[in-house]
């Protein structure tokens, strides 16, 4: 039996914590600034809040209503709703696995910053030291035999702490460090957004975000951002609502935790990105360089930008990067730990592995994975797996999740589920979205991401997305085919 049969969240605060802390991560901190200035300023907001009731909450809803009602893996209930639909299941789960191993190294890399930010070690040109000095970077695959010694160490420090709280009870490991992590960097951010509009030339930055283009309303791809955005930023298809669900209780209140969750996550969006915009408000305000060419996202905005800024931000620069860089941190490593709960959940149901041994199994092949972006071809492979898995990968599990749940599986059985365990009863016009509207919408982002995405690559990072979509249907069918130590893995959960 897998010990994670019998984990239950010992509170509702504590699940809560654990997935806002797996929805705010490195995407709310450097993407949505990027996506919200691109996209028609402040009247982006309009599709954004749009896409966020109609489709994001839709379908954390129906994560939550699944692994609440079979309170299993996602591998178990594919499994039990249709035996062929198990490969799904450990492709979507492939999928979170493979984000996790790079994602593991930004969040190095951020820790590395960490330490250069009490000393402002980047030296006066931060791209340059970002390039050549921290990731000794290689535009080619030749450079994958030469190891990067400072970003392979930061990699299995995060890797080692990552396995040191998945290997822990869960709520003594995840439900504890969420209960720390979370509320220290709420106090951070809002240290940081009330420093940064007390800064000469902040409202250069945050009027971005209070002046619309309201012609951008017209534009799909605007409203397609926005949804991806959504996606992106609530994690959606990724399992984890679906995961941390199927511990909670059963006198849980599904449809409010669901909406404390998502707007707090999108509360936390807009309000970062206030502090965002007014610091670079600020470099712009100081340096003269115009706002549109230091908005970007990424580790562009990240270790580029932000160290020129702090440059010029003495002597508070001091008291600044370090919280700004904590920040990054602990939001990374919250994102990091729900990413590992569903694949050491969904391999410890089927194996009949203990809570340790199915973490410790992940983390040394996660780390070993990882170790490849720990080379002088890290940082460009890494924006190939990046751009693949999210652009072509995750969203078409997505897709797969609503056709599955909308159609095959009796959808009446998850409205029932969130109507019996919820304050808030469903709208009848829900199970339209999940069958109608959201595949549409999925699809749409879905074709869009894999155009640009075969549209820019060369020939060396479509040969790897090649290999790359290989793996994705090869092991998968392993796994599938591995016989399950479980006893109960064969015996479907009576969804019904």
């Amino acid at each position: 039996m897998a010990s994670n049969e019998k984990s239950v969240w010992d509170s509702n605060i504590s699940f809560i914590l654990a997935m806002i802390g797996s929805a705010v991560g490195l995407g709310n901190i450097w993407r949505f600034p990027n996506v919200l200035y691109s996209n028609g300023g402040g009247s982006f907001m309009i599709p954004y809040i749009v896409s966020l009731f109609i489709l994001g909450i839709s379908f954390v809803l129906v994560e939550y209503a699944v692994g609440f009602r079979f309170k299993t893996s996602l591998s178990k209930i594919f499994f039990s709703i249709k035996a062929r639909l198990e490969p799904i299941a450990w492709f979507i789960v492939l999928v979170v696995f493979l984000i996790t191993t790079y994602y593991v190294c930004v969040v190095g890399w951020d820790l590395i910053y960490l330490g250069l930010s009490f000393v402002q070690g980047w030296g006066a040109n931060p791209d340059v030291f970002f390039t050549v000095d921290v990731l000794h970077a290689s535009d080619s695959l030749s450079g994958i035999f030469t190891i990067v010694p400072w970003v392979l160490l930061s990699v299995f420090l995060i890797w080692a702490f990552a396995w040191f709280i998945a290997q822990k009870d869960l709520n003594e490991g995840i439900g504890k460090v969420s209960k720390i992590l979370l509320p220290v960097l709420l106090i951070i951010v809002i240290f940081i957004v009330a420093f940064s509009l007390t800064l000469p030339g902040a409202s250069i930055g945050y009027k971005q975000i209070f002046t619309p283009n309201w012609s951008a309303l017209t534009d799909l791809n605007v409203w397609l951002a926005a949804f991806g955005q959504i996606v992106f930023s609530l994690s959606l298809g990724m399992s984890i609502a679906l995961t941390y669900a199927s511990y909670l209780p059963e006198t849980s209140k599904l449809t409010d935790n669901a909406l404390i969750v998502a707007f707090s996550n999108s509360g936390f969006e807009v309000f970062n990105a206030i502090g965002i915009f007014s610091i670079l408000g600020f470099m712009t305000f100081t340096s003269g360089i115009p706002f549109n060419e230091l908005v970007t996202e990424g580790t562009g905005l990240a270790f580029v930008v932000f160290p020129n800024v702090f440059n010029l931000m003495q002597p508070w620069s001091m008291i600044i990067g370090p919280l700004f860089f904590a920040c990054i941190l602990f939001a990374g490593i919250t994102s990091v730990m729900a990413l590992l709960e569903v694949v050491s959940f969904a391999i410890s149901e089927k194996f009949g592995f203990s809570r340790r041994k199915s973490a410790t199994v992940v983390c040394i092949v996660g780390f070993c994975i990882s170790s490849i972006f720990a080379t002088s071809a890290g940082s460009y492979l890494l924006g190939i797996f990046d751009a693949f898995l999210n652009n072509f990968a995750l969203l078409f599990g997505v897709l797969l999740e609503c056709i599955i749940f909308g159609w095959i599986y009796n959808f009446d059985n998850l409205v029932e589920t969130l109507n019996n365990h919820s304050t808030i009863q469903m709208d009848p016009f829900w199970p339209i979205i999940i069958k109608y509207i959201l595949p549409i919408c999925i699809f749409g982002l879905w074709a869009q991401g894999v155009y640009s995405t075969l549209l820019t690559g060369d020939s060396t990072s479509h040969m790897i997305m090649l290999c790359l979509s290989i793996v994705l249907i090869v092991v998968p069918i392993i796994f599938t085919l591995l016989p399950a130590k479980n006893e109960d893995y064969y015996n479907p959960i009576d969804g019904d």
